[in-house]
């Protein structure tokens, strides 16, 4: 009883002292947003994700309510009849927030720049960016389906020249969003305020503060005691106090987002796609579903949620556990139970490290459950917890056994983009497969992503994703529902699916 009193306590220290970072209340009252996710620069290919849901920065074109693609800074394209030339038409009149104008220059000098980093515009095969007046070129060598979308991705947003310095790192972010940078406190703090000279519907609301916060009780708290009024990314166990929370309304968002296991998949103890198999044939998904995500039917057999079209593939053979089955599979690999019970090849057990992070908070919950799961079949997992960057810096050293990560397939709303980006070599990505290649399946994308005809392009993307369900270089675990909490004196509040932009200047703050 004292330790659950002690906890409770911690709890609410650590609540209190986010609460402080929030500033003192203003003759305008600031609209206050929570969410665990931090940042460290104001790097677009890093952490322009932040400044995209905060409107700060916008791109050449942007993803609707209906997940279409829609005019931003470019009012109207046109592509040549090769396929290979698009022309850009921008908006007229746009500033940026230093004062600097909008125009074919800047936006050449942002997408250079985008290019020369890490992002899903590194996989369009541009030969060139070229300006004729108002107007921007880009040059291709060949057919690429997904320019659009990529160009809608938040590492492609549009930036002022001032922005960055000599070596083209920004460190002093100008967009043309409906918001301006009013403070920056990195990890943790970013506070916006409203851009008056806005080309288009100006924000209702005038100052905008987001607050991070790892410990999901405590940003829960933040939402309960009215200190935050919109808390993404909720720990499902937080919902039912909330729920009691006469203030406080609970949405529940499904997105294109798929919890999975990213393998090390030349690791001497998963590089058969038989024991990958095995692994997730030992997965008790609809346990995890239900007792853990608290989301029951969200359970992933397969990468891509049913909102990704083309890539769900509908009839899929694996839909519940199977023991038997995955013992027979790791045998088949030359594993042996020991007096333990637990598996043995050549005299070496079967131990695998798990690398997860806490700030999405289901995630350590989740990986306890496999732990146990796996141990059913013989499988020791020792788990790490750690933030997120541990991910990515294991997987770029090579140290990654097992990943524990939530990945949204939707970005770019078609994944062929991404999967372009993440399987473009053998090594993988930070966030996609690591130590996977497939002469097959890297065709698959090559044609995908020249593939006008909406029946071939579906066929193509169902053989794609039967490969990746076989060999499972990742293997899915559950698909994602963002739960939020909203103060109900916010009105007019909408949640993006692709988790682009929070849409905070649609919104109104009602005391």
């Amino acid at each position: 009883m004292k330790s659950r009193i002690f906890a409770l306590a911690a709890i609410a220290v650590v609540a209190t002292l986010g609460i402080r970072q929030f500033s003192q209340p203003e003759t305008q009252p600031a609209l206050k947003i929570s969410g665990p996710f931090e940042f460290s620069s104001q790097d677009l290919s890093k952490d322009g994700y932040m400044f995209t849901r905060m409107q700060v920065v916008e791109s050449l074109v942007a993803i609707n309510k209906k997940g279409q693609v829609e005019p931003q800074l470019a009012v109207a394209w046109s592509v040549s009849p090769d396929d290979l030339t698009w022309t850009f038409e921008l908006r007229e009149g746009v500033t940026f927030h230093d004062g600097s104008k909008l125009d074919a220059a800047a936006v050449k000098n942002a997408l250079k720049n985008a290019m020369a980093k890490p992002g899903v515009i590194k996989r369009a095969p541009i030969t060139e960016i070229a300006t004729d007046g108002d107007q921007l070129i880009i040059q291709l060598s060949k057919p690429y389906n997904p320019m659009l979308t990529v160009l809608a991705h938040y590492t492609v947003a549009i930036a002022s020249p001032n922005s960055y310095n000599q070596e083209g790192v920004a460190t002093s972010l100008a967009g043309t969003g409906p918001y301006q940078i009013e403070e920056l406190v990195p990890p943790h703090k970013i506070h916006v305020t409203r851009y008056d000279n806005y080309w288009g519907e100006k924000a209702k609301i005038e100052k905008v503060q987001y607050l991070a916060g790892h410990r999901a009780e405590s940003r829960a708290l933040l939402a309960q005691t009215g200190q935050a009024d919109i808390v993404y990314t909720l720990d499902p166990a937080s919902v039912a106090p909330l729920q009691q929370t006469d203030t406080v309304e609970i949405v529940r968002e499904s997105i294109p987002r798929t919890i999975l296991l990213k393998l090390n998949n030349e690791h001497p103890y998963l590089n058969s796609y038989q024991t990958r198999q095995a692994l997730s044939l030992a997965l008790d998904r609809s346990g995890i579903s239900q007792q853990i995500i608290r989301m029951p039917g969200s359970e992933a057999y397969q990468l891509f949620a049913p909102s990704l079209g083309a890539w769900h593939i509908e009839k899929f053979t694996q839909t519940s556990r199977d023991l038997v089955k995955a013992k027979e599979l790791l045998t088949s690999q030359g594993w042996q139970v020991n007096e333990q019970g637990m598996l043995e090849r050549d005299g070496q057990p079967f131990v695998v490290n798990l690398t997860t992070y806490s700030d999405r908070p289901e995630l350590p919950v989740v990986a306890t459950a496999i732990q146990a799961q796996l141990k059913e079949v013989g499988i020791e997992v020792d788990i790490s917890i750690d933030n997120s960057s541990a991910i990515p810096a294991k997987h770029q050293d090579g140290t990654i056994e097992l990943g524990l990560v939530a990945r949204n397939f939707g970005a770019t709303v078609d994944p062929l983009a991404l999967l372009l980006k993440d399987f473009a070599e053998h090594k993988g990505s930070d966030w996609g497969p690591t130590n996977w290649s497939s002469a097959e399946f890297s065709q698959l994308l090559n044609r995908l992503s020249t593939t006008k005809d909406a029946a071939s392009y579906q066929q193509q993307a169902q053989q794609a994703s039967q490969i990746l369900a076989k060999k499972m270089p990742l293997i899915p675990i559950t698909f994602y529902t963002q739960l939020v909490a909203v103060n109900k004196k916010v009105g007019n509040f909408s949640f993006d699916p692709f988790e682009i932009n929070y849409r905070i200047s649609e919104m109104t703050l009602n005391d």
